[in-house]
């Protein structure tokens, strides 16, 4: 098993912490930033950051959905980590200041591959399909904290 990832940042003109706490409050604005790709989006539990606990189904492709658990961490100032506990998949949203009153936002999301041919495929185009995922994510949450 390889392992993949996919990784996508985007400058927002907005403060680092008014980003890092828009993408943190997962009762809030988690769910009205997500794209469609998305679905049965559910707070278990907490819903700010270290502590939550949060599901829902990511249909990366028109055949693949994957039914995520994810537990919320925030190890460092500026970080929350997303482990999924069905999965070896691990998301990691790291926000840093950018000058001016902007911040630079980077979401970089591992996991263990198949192997084999299918394998190979995962790894060169799940990526790809993942990163224009997060590209959305990314431009609605800046839509959100620029308004």
């Amino acid at each position: 098993m390889a392992q993949v990832e996919a990784t996508t940042e985007r400058i927002i003109a907005a403060d680092a912490e008014t980003v890092f706490d828009a993408l943190a409050d997962y009762k809030d604005v988690r769910g009205k930033v997500l794209p469609g790709h998305f679905s049965e989006y559910e707070v278990r539990e907490g819903g700010d950051g270290e502590g939550t606990l949060v599901h829902w189904k990511l249909q990366a492709t028109s055949k693949r959905v994957r039914d995520c658990l994810l537990e919320v961490t925030e190890p460092t100032d500026g970080q929350l980590v997303e482990k999924d506990r069905n999965s070896s998949m691990v998301t990691t949203w790291t926000v840093t200041p950018a000058g001016d009153g902007k911040s630079k936002a980077v979401v970089s999301t591992v996991w263990n591959g198949a192997g084999g041919i299918g394998g190979f495929f995962e790894k060169t185009f799940a990526p790809k399909g993942l990163g224009r995922i997060y590209d959305e994510l990314l431009q609605n949450l800046a839509a959100e904290v620029e308004k």
